[in-house]
């Protein structure tokens, strides 16, 4: 298609509505039509193609999974607020945690525990951290921001056993096979790690934010307190009956402990086993052959299982466990029915020609010694367009790996610049799916708080950029 630059037009739609109605859902959905039709060039065809990029979402295989697994956690979580194990241990850890120090480093230092999926640890914190923060009357968006930066900045720094390791190296793979070169993927993705400098500045940034955080006080008036009052405003009475129902269940800890370790249990065998079946040698080998993704709404589906007989034998009725697993999951069809928009949208912009605009703008006037550093730059604005660290890699791979090649840049170097622009994206977009889910599960405008992680998020950027201008000049 000649005109590719269309492909820019559902984004723009995106952003532009997100911001001006503070919501994201009527944006989407416009965006998604306006692609569409575009595509078909009219109302009907439209209408008709917006259906199937839907319905192909959901055929997706990978995408499924991660809908079936937030589905599942969220009842699984209404399982444990019913029974009263989220009451319980955050009343136990309440006594243990009295500061926003504590309370942030209590997100940290679940990390070792929780770093094996982004949605996976998101989803394993939030609740017990959403309990203790509505009783401590810390930001949100303070607190959110934590719980995505110990997430995104860590999870793509690790070399092994987490959901990402092997889709980066195999996009690595793939462009060193497009340039013929003879090396190694795995080695040229672990001599990158060092060069994700928008990761390792932002991990660096959250540590600071946790060892000397502001004062509460501050977190709390003024400009941060007028979103927050609204939000209340809005939901006042929604969903009353269910809050006094969960306010009056005892307390029992054990009926959250339990759960999770099982949980976490389940996950790392199921990532051992699933990795030895396809042939890896030793621990790691394993976690990173590992389809995580299948790995986690399996472990979820087993403990949920388990849970469920574990409550009935502490004579929990059934009825209440089983209208509280609805109630939990329905909870997350917000964040659920946003992520497949988004994946419908990436399809749309991909039929315009996205990829293509992208590749023919950018390989035109790149200097060499500046490659990483702009690179980085620019596939940051388009991960925040699409949110998807994952779709960042696979348009800016291939490229960065040719350009570096053609050039003589460092490719390593430029690797890394790929990889962080995806983070970048993941981190600080409205349609980012830690940044949605993390927004439903803390009960957050997601707009706002978006903004308030790109405000601090383009510091670590603007760092980046430096950093790269700098190695640029050692790195060849």
């Amino acid at each position: 298609m000649d005109q590719t630059w269309l492909s820019l037009l559902p984004f723009l739609i995106v952003i532009v509505m997100s911001i001006w109605l503070k919501r994201i859902l009527p944006g989407l959905v416009t965006g998604l039509l306006v692609g569409s039709l575009i595509v078909k060039f009219n109302f009907l065809g439209g209408s008709q193609q917006t259906i199937h990029y839907i319905v192909e979402t959901l055929s997706e295989e990978t995408n499924i999974k991660i809908v079936g697994f937030l589905y599942l956690f969220g009842g699984l979580v209404g399982m444990m607020k019913i029974s009263g194990g989220i009451k319980g241990f955050s009343e136990y850890i309440g006594t243990k945690i009295s500061s926003e120090r504590g309370l942030l480093g209590l997100i940290w230092f679940t990390l070792p525990f929780t770093f094996m999926m982004p949605m996976f640890r998101i989803m394993m914190i939030g609740p017990v951290v959403k309990s203790l923060l509505e009783k401590m009357k810390l930001s949100k968006q303070k607190v959110g921001f934590m719980m995505d930066v110990s997430t995104a900045s860590v999870i793509v720094l690790l070399p092994v056993a987490t959901a990402f390791v092997g889709f980066m190296v195999s996009l690595v793979e793939g462009g060193i096979q497009e340039n013929q070169l003879d090396l190694s993927p795995y080695h040229i993705f672990l001599l990158s790690i060092p060069f994700n400098f928008f990761a390792i500045v932002m991990l660096v940034i959250g540590i600071v934010k946790t060892v000397w955080p502001s004062s509460s006080k501050k977190e709390v008036t003024g400009n941060h307190l007028e979103p927050i009052m609204k939000e209340q405003q809005e939901h006042l009475y929604h969903r009353i009956g269910i809050k006094k129902e969960l306010s009056l269940v005892k307390a029992q800890p054990w009926n959250l402990i339990i759960p999770l370790f099982l949980l976490l249990g389940l996950s790392l065998f199921l990532l051992w086993q699933d990795g030895t079946s396809k042939g890896a040698d030793s621990l790691f080998d394993a976690f990173s052959k590992a389809d995580a993704t299948f790995v986690m709404l399996l472990a979820v589906f087993l403990t949920l299982v388990l849970t469920f007989i574990f409550y009935l034998l502490r004579r929990q009725p059934m009825d209440e466990l089983l209208y509280h697993f609805f109630d939990g999951g329905n909870e997350l069809m917000q964040a659920i029915i946003m992520l497949v928009l988004v994946w419908a949208l990436s399809l749309t912009a991909e039929d315009l020609g996205f990829s293509e605009f992208i590749s023919s703008t950018l390989g035109t006037f790149l200097p060499a010694f500046m490659i990483p550093a702009i690179i980085f730059l620019i596939g940051s604005i388009v991960g925040y367009f699409i949110g998807s660290s994952w779709g960042t890699w696979g348009l800016f791979m291939p490229l960065g790996i040719t350009l570096a090649t053609a050039t003589g840049a460092s490719i390593p170097l430029t690797v890394g610049a790929v990889f962080a622009s995806g983070t970048f994206g993941a981190l600080t977009s409205p349609l980012g799916d830690t940044t949605i889910t993390t927004a439903s599960i803390l009960e957050m405008t997601l707009v706002e708080y978006a903004r308030y992680k790109l405000k601090i998020s383009c510091i670590g950027g603007a760092i980046a950029i430096a950093l790269y201008l700098i190695s640029a000049l050692f790195f060849v």
